[in-house]
């Protein structure tokens, strides 16, 4: 080949590189967000085959992660970002960390537990292990992912002194399945939880998680409320996760990364927002606002304050409530905020409990799964509930409503509680919102 020719093919080659180089990658306008629903029953050391528990409830959790890393986009699947929406763990010690007591407030008493050792010790060695290797699958997947804080991921919980506990009428609203038919905090008493070193060491910004991920933008408290941003759909996306009924210091951090992101599309996860009726109200035993308003505020005026506030927010995710709703609001600007609950932890079918007994409950291996197609005039989201344990949406099974339904909604008609795990929304305002002039 002469010097000529040789020049001729390299022009036409460095032509066509450039031009690839020059190309605009298409657009993939279908992606998909997991939801990972409270796995604290799922991690429960006294849940795993070891402790002779009737079904391997670690081995669940660890397929439920192991489908979200198999379908990540960057394994060829559709899932573009994962989101927990707390409880990851279960067992918390028993008192009141050092924060907490400084600021005045005062447990009734320490929590009689004979085997407070072995809790702490299969949280621990178990529990938070299991988590771990959990997410080291998502990790190792390249997915982006948050993860925030329930009640049942601080370190410490304990009984507040201004609730004192009635342990008469505490046994007399028992079920014979060990449930409270009434959570009075004038019977019950009133929970408190503080100290997120725990949560910290595994999802804080400096664990091997986050730290160092382009992608993992901001936090506050460490890690127990945090910013990722990811791109998908044609869109960049802002997700804010929030610690447990977050107050106003959250709040104003959360404020400063909507400023710096301006205009992105934003989703918010909590642990614990609305309830199974579709109301923004906390547990009675369990409003962390009530007992001390300083470091925590309803989820109304987090809707109020912040959500309606910020047109950018369009999506809160939460657990914490058994079941499954969807309530729209309008924010300030007239635009639609969807708020959706999902938790399943209280799933116990694969148990086999006994016909009209309440189970236990480990979760039946159910997600949730937002299908968005953002192709269209009007885009949508598709939600769904997988379970990777029946490999079937729950659409495909008849037994669904029959088997769930008693247990977390028992007003609503089959038809209502099958349309809680399977429908889709019009983001009719999506476009007026987020598309560029």
């Amino acid at each position: 080949m002469n010097k000529s020719m040789m020049k001729i093919m390299l022009f036409f080659f460095a032509v066509r590189v450039l031009t690839a180089c020059g190309e605009q990658k298409e657009i993939d306008h279908k992606f998909t967000i997991a939801v990972i629903p409270d796995t604290q029953n799922y991690l429960d050391f006294r849940h795993q085959p070891e402790e002779g528990f009737m079904v391997d409830a670690g081995g669940m959790f660890l397929t439920q992660m192991e489908f979200i890393a198999a379908n990540a986009a960057t394994n060829g699947g559709e899932i573009e970002f994962a989101t927990s929406v707390g409880d990851v763990w279960d067992h918390v010690d028993m008192g009141i960390d050092p924060e907490h007591a400084a600021r005045g407030l005062k447990p009734l008493g320490r929590l009689a537990n004979r085997d407070s050792t072995r809790i702490i010790t299969g949280r621990d060695n178990v529990e938070i292990p299991l988590a771990i290797m959990g997410y080291e699958m998502l990790s190792r997947a390249g997915l982006k992912f948050s993860v925030v804080p329930g009640n049942h991921d601080f370190d410490w919980t304990w009984f507040d002194s201004n609730f004192p506990l009635d342990l008469e009428r505490r046994d007399e609203i028992r079920d014979a399945d060990g449930w409270y038919s009434v959570l009075d905090p004038e019977i019950l008493g009133m929970l408190h939880y503080g100290g997120y070193n725990t949560f910290n060491s595994v999802f804080g910004a400096d664990a091997s998680f986050f730290n160092g991920r382009d992608w993992y933008v901001d936090s506050y408290k460490g890690g127990a409320n945090s910013a990722q941003v990811f791109e998908a759909g044609g869109y960049k996306f802002l997700h804010l996760g929030f610690e447990m009924q977050a107050g106003q210091a959250v709040l104003d951090w959360a404020q400063t990364v909507i400023d710096r992101y301006s205009g992105l599309p934003t989703i918010i996860t909590t642990h614990d927002y609305l309830n199974q009726y579709g109301e923004r109200k906390a547990e009675m035993n369990m409003d962390l606002a009530r007992i001390d308003p300083m470091e925590h505020v309803s989820a109304e005026v987090i809707f109020d304050s912040f959500v309606a506030k910020n047109d950018q927010v369009f999506m809160v995710l939460c657990g914490h409530f058994r079941g499954a709703v969807m309530r729209t609001d309008q924010n300030e600007d007239g635009n639609n905020v969807y708020q959706i609950l999902s938790n399943y932890q209280g799933r116990g079918q694969v148990e086999n409990p006994e016909p009209g007994r309440r189970p236990g409950g480990v979760g039946d291996g159910w997600m949730r799964l937002m299908e968005f197609d953002t192709s269209l005039d009007v885009p949508t989201i598709r939600v769904r509930t997988y379970s990777t344990h029946y490999k079937k949406f729950s659409s495909e099974m008849p037994e669904y409503a029959a088997w769930y339904k008693p247990w977390e909604n028992a007003d609503l008609t089959d038809e209502e509680f099958l349309a809680r795990d399977d429908f889709v929304i019009e983001l009719e305002d999506f476009r007026e919102r987020f598309d560029e002039e």
